[in-house]
C-alpha cells in the first residue's frame, strides 16, 4: 500500500505508474474520494467542537439550577448531524481503502520501461550431441513422474512424483533448506493456508483472488507462496532496529490456479497447480534494502551454480513486475532439450509496500518507520527439476545425479 502523503503529492505520477503497469484502478475517483473524506473529517471535527462547547454550556446551566430547552434541542440536532456525517465518512473511507488496495507499488528508478534486461549469463547454453528426451518423456520413461495418475487423483496439472522422482524432489528441497540455513537464514515451517488478512498484507488480495484456491467455510486460502506466510510472521509488530535484517528460509507446497490455456508447450512440470518451493525472505532496514536485494539474488544464484545448471539473470521491465514489487530479478535456467530458458526464481524488493499493509515497523531511538520486505525463490523445484532431467540425462537413458544431491540419495550417482 502506498503512503498517503506520497499519494496526495504525486497523483499524476501514480496515475502514470498504474497505466504503465496495466492496472485499471481509477486514480481520479480515488483522488475525489480522498478530497471528500478530508472535507468530512474537517466538518465532523468542527461540529464536534461546537457540540462540546454546547455540552459545557448546558452542564454549567444545570449546575446553576437552570435549563435552556432551545440549547438542548440545538445540541440534539448537532449530535444527529454528526452521526449522519460519520456514517457518510465510514462509507467513503471503505470505498477509498478498497480502491487504495488496488494500486500497485511504485517502481524503482532502475527498472526498464519496455524490455527485460539480461544482466549476465553463467555457463553457455548447450545441446546434447545425442537425441535427448524432453523432461516429460524422460521422467515417464524412468518412472519418476506419473502425470496420468496425478490427474486421476486431483485433476490436470497436479504432478505425482514416484520412486526416484519423489526422492529426487525431496532431495532438492532438503538440500536447498540446508544450504540456506548454513548461510545464516532461520528456518521456519509455516501453515500451508493463510487467512484473508495475511493475503491482503502481501498484496495477493484483492487483485489475485481469482488465481487462488479458496476454502470458503473458514475464508482461508491455500498458500500461493511462502512469501505470504513468512511475511506475516511479524504482522502488526514493532521490530528492534538492531535485529535487522531478519532473514528466513521456508519450504512450502504452493497452490495456484494459473488460469489460462495449456498445450504441448506447457505440459509436464512447466505449468502446474501445485509445486514445491524453498523461499527466502528478509525484513530489512530501508537504508540497506537494495544491498539486501543483491544479497538475496546471490543466494539464489549460488544454489543454481551448485547444481551445475546454466542460467541467466534478467532485470524485469515495469509491466512484468509483480503487484507488490518495486524491482525484480528473474533467474532462468537453460533446458537443453527443450532449448529454452525457464524461470526458477524471482528476487524482489517490495520496499515498504507490504509492511505498510501488514503494519510491520521498526523502532529507532528517535522514530518508528516501516521495514522493507524482500523475497526470493531459493528456488522453486518444478523447472529446476526439468533442467536437471534435461541437463544430466545420458545417451543410455540414465540420469546422472548432481553431485550436491548425492548425499540426500544414499550416495547414488545414477538413476536408475
Amino acid at each position: 500500500m502506498l503512503d498517503l502523503k506520497y499519494l496526495r503529492t504525486n497523483w499524476d505520477k501514480v496515475k502514470h505508474i498504474v497505466e504503465l503497469r496495466g492496472e485499471s484502478v481509477d486514480i481520479d475517483e480515488l483522488k475525489q474520494l480522498d478530497h471528500q473524506r478530508r472535507q468530512l473529517v474537517k466538518e465532523c471535527d468542527t461540529k464536534r467542537a461546537e457540540l462540546n462547547h454546547l455540552t459545557r454550556e448546558i452542564g454549567k446551566l444545570k449546575r446553576e439550577g437552570r435549563d435552556d430547552p432551545k440549547l438542548i434541542e440545538t445540541a440534539r440536532q448537532l449530535s444527529a448531524e454528526i452521526s449522519h456525517l460519520e456514517e457518510r465518512l465510514r462509507s467513503i473511507e471503505a470505498k477509498f481503502m478498497h480502491l487504495l488496495l488496488w494500486i500497485p507499488n511504485i517502481v524503482h528508478a532502475s527498472v526498464p520501461l519496455d524490455e527485460p534486461k539480461i544482466l549476465r549469463e553463467v555457463g553457455k547454453p548447450f545441446e546434447h550431441k545425442f537425441d535427448g528426451l524432453d523432461h516429460f518423456t524422460f521422467a515417464e520413461q524412468l518412472g519418476m513422474i506419473d502425470f496420468v495418475r496425478g490427474a486421476k487423483i486431483a485433476g490436470s496439472n497436479f504432478p505425482l512424483y514416484i520412486g526416484w522422482g519423489a526422492r529426487l524432489e525431496r532431495a532438492l528441497i532438503n538440500y536447498m533448506l540446508d544450504f540456506h540455513v548454513k548461510r545464516g537464514f532461520k528456518e521456519v515451517f509455516t501453515p500451508f493456508v493463510a487467512n484473508r488478512q495475511s493475503m491482503i498484507g502481501t498484496g495477493q488480495l484483492p487483485k489475485l483472488e481469482d488465481d487462488m484456491y479458496h476454502i470458503e467455510r473458514e475464508d482461508f486460502f491455500l498458500n500461493p507462496t511462502a512469501e505470504v506466510t513468512v511475511a506475516n510472521l511479524h504482522r502488526e509488530e514493532m521490530l528492534p532496529e538492531e535485529k535487522l535484517p531478519l532473514r528466513y528460509v521456508a519450504y512450502t507446497a504452493c497452490f495456484r490456479r494459473e488460469a489460462g490455456s495449456y498445450g504441448r508447450g506447457t505440459r509436464g512440470l512447466k505449468r502446474v497447480h501445485q509445486f514445491n518451493k524453498v523461499e527466502l525472505f528478509s525484513f530489512a532496514h530501508p537504508e540497506h534494502s537494495y544491498e539486501e536485494l543483491e544479497f538475496l539474488l546471490n543466494e539464489a544464484e549460488e544454489v543454481i551454480k551448485s547444481l551445475g545448471l546454466r542460467y541467466r539473470v534478467v532485470l524485469l521491465p515495469i509491466h512484468e513486475l509483480g503487484f507488490a514489487a518495486a524491482k525484480t530479478y528473474d533467474i532462468e535456467v537453460w533446458a537443453p532439450v527443450s532449448r529454452e530458458w525457464l524461470e526458477v526464481s524471482s528476487v524482489s524488493n517490495c520496499e515498504a509496500f507490504q509492511a505498510r499493509r501488514a503494519k510491520i515497523k521498526f523502532r529507532t531511538k528517535h522514530r518508528t518507520d516501516y521495514v522493507h520486505t524482500l523475497n526470493a525463490s531459493g528456488v522453486a523445484t518444478p523447472r529446476t527439476f526439468i533442467a536437471i532431467l534435461e541437463t544430466y540425462q545420458n545417451p543410455d537413458g540414465s540420469l546422472t545425479v548432481p553431485e550436491v544431491l548425492r548425499p540426500y540419495l544414499d550416495g547414488k550417482k545414477r538413476i536408475p
